[in-house]
């Protein structure tokens, strides 16, 4: 996993994530409704809303609540009119950096997104000023502790997986985005249970940071993911399980 998913990792064990429920509420609910108004309301045809309806139950979304937000993306109820748009810009130590954000005023998140890279080390790119060093993927993670890298493997590699290997206390698979779907429903059916299952933006390489650098960078990341137009961030450090550690622990 990248150093931005050990973060996530880390904060959900922690519990940071229940203090902010309903700004996730919020996100969640946008992300279903795009994924339903994309490609359809159909969870078993549309592995993004199947994954994103997943993120919801994670974070025990009442079922009334997903339901109307697959039937605003539907269009059977009525709903504000999002838009995607991707940011891309650097952050300290020269980290590139990959924003999503779902927005109603796009003016309003560009300034906001801009401002939050410049008051932290940061800055705004231009278009393809770092996409190309993203590449889209389906990203599953089981618990070590659980599943041991073979037996991951075994069905993993059936399902068209382009890689598995164990990262800390999390046997990691990794897709291109056409076998998401299939490998989905494959370890449904085997019964195995991923902790996590996102599509996901892989940095073709990584920067390792530490000490400072690693603290800034985070600080970055934890600004960006606050602001309400904000899904995802991706970025192409790496920090170490214990270094994470160490800066959640000082809050």
């Amino acid at each position: 996993m990248s150093g931005h998913s050990k973060w996530a990792t880390i904060k959900r064990k922690k519990g940071a994530i229940d203090a902010q429920r309903g700004k996730i509420f919020t996100k969640l609910v946008r992300e279903i409704t795009t994924a339903a108004r994309i490609g359809g309301g159909d969870v078993n045809g549309n592995p993004r809303l199947r994954t994103a309806i997943a993120a919801a139950k994670a974070q025990s979304m009442p079922a009334d609540k997903i339901d109307r937000a697959i039937k605003k993306g539907t269009g059977e109820l009525e709903g504000e009119q999002i838009e995607e748009v991707t940011y891309e810009g650097y952050g300290p130590s020269g980290v590139a950096i990959l924003i999503e954000a779902q927005t109603d005023n796009r003016n309003r998140t560009t300034s906001d997104v801009r401002m939050v890279l410049t008051k932290n080390n940061g800055n705004l790119g231009a278009t393809n000023s770092v996409a190309y060093m993203f590449h889209h993927k389906g990203v599953f993670s089981f618990e070590a502790a659980k599943y041991n890298e073979d037996q991951v493997m075994e069905v993993a590699l059936d399902g068209g997986a382009e890689d598995v290997k164990t990262d800390g206390d999390a046997v990691v698979v990794t897709s291109d985005t056409k076998s998401f779907a299939g490998l989905l429903d494959l370890f449904d059916k085997k019964g195995m249970k991923y902790t996590h299952a996102e599509l996901t933006m892989i940095p073709e390489s990584t920067v390792k940071l530490t000490g400072d650098a690693a603290e800034k960078a985070m600080k970055l990341i934890e600004r960006l993911e606050e602001l309400d137009d904000v899904q995802k961030v991706h970025a192409n450090f790496d920090i170490d399980n214990a270094e994470l550690e160490r800066i959640a622990a000082q809050g």
